[in-house]
């Protein structure tokens, strides 16, 4: 019984969790993360057809701007290069730009390796680190206990394509939608973001006040000096270490401990 526990642990499976029998299923944890993954691609769709009129006006064609949304599934980042393209800047300013819209993906990816068992292989996590986004990183810390890459690799094949078709679609149909309407669809993905904070918020009182500082933090810092000229990206990225870090201190969260 200790062994079977043991080789689930190792392989970063965990316990059964969702309705699904999770022991050494990669196929439970797939499908659990393709049904997570379709709400997302819902919203992708919405957010990534604007994008997609951006990438138009910048002379783009649907194939390109598409290519462009599999490669870089960040919105602030495309919208970024799109517009140094727009106004025809150089490859550094662009890789500059990129760079400091993405870089909170990189301290998504450090807090996503916690939860991905030691063992498991560098192709796996070359994956799972290039298709980090802020909503996929949201349903995947969401998941108790050990992560099975079979459930990133569902929210992946769920949720992407949305965020690729929808840009392609963006060019083709131009701004042909009412600018009322793609801002109603718009809405659905902040609902998402809600429905993916508030449970967890509800079963603790820390975690609901720090989610309310760092609202009220991130609303300071976009009106504040200097902090209001810097990028959404770099702000993310000093709210992210500071209230993380006070939190870890103040707060800090026991390890499991799994028998021998």
């Amino acid at each position: 019984m200790n062994n079977t526990r043991e080789g689930a642990i190792k392989g970063g499976i965990g316990r059964s969790t969702g309705g699904y029998d999770v022991s050494n299923d990669n196929k439970s944890w797939y499908l659990r993360g393709l049904r997570d993954g379709v709400p997302i691609m819902l919203g992708y769709l919405a957010v990534s057809f604007t994008l997609g009129i951006a990438a138009r006006n910048s002379g783009l064609t649907w194939f390109q701007a598409g290519l462009a949304s599999f490669l870089n599934n960040a919105s602030a980042g495309e919208y970024a290069g799109f517009t140094v393209i727009r106004e025809d800047a150089g490859y550094i300013a662009m890789i500059a730009m990129i760079f400091i819209a993405n870089a909170r993906y990189l301290l998504m990816s450090c807090a996503l390796s916690q939860k991905i068992s030691p063992e498991t292989g560098l192709i796996p996590r070359m994956i799972i680190g290039f298709e980090v986004t802020d909503e996929i990183f949201g349903v995947s810390m969401a998941v108790p206990g050990m992560l099975n890459p079979w459930y990133s690799y569902g929210v992946i094949t769920g949720a992407l394509p949305g965020w690729a078709v929808g840009t392609a679609l963006g060019v083709i149909m131009g701004n042909a939608l009412p600018a009322q309407l793609t801002s109603a669809l718009s809405v659905g993905l902040f609902g998402m973001f809600m429905a993916v904070i508030i449970p967890p918020a509800k079963k603790s009182r820390v975690l609901a006040a720090i989610i309310a500082i760092s609202m009220a933090a991130s609303l300071a810092l976009y009106f504040i000096p200097p902090f209001s000229t810097w990028s959404s990206g770099m702000r993310i990225i000093l709210l992210t270490v500071v209230i993380s870090g006070a939190a870890a201190t103040l707060f800090p969260v026991k390890e499991e401990e799994h028998e021998p």
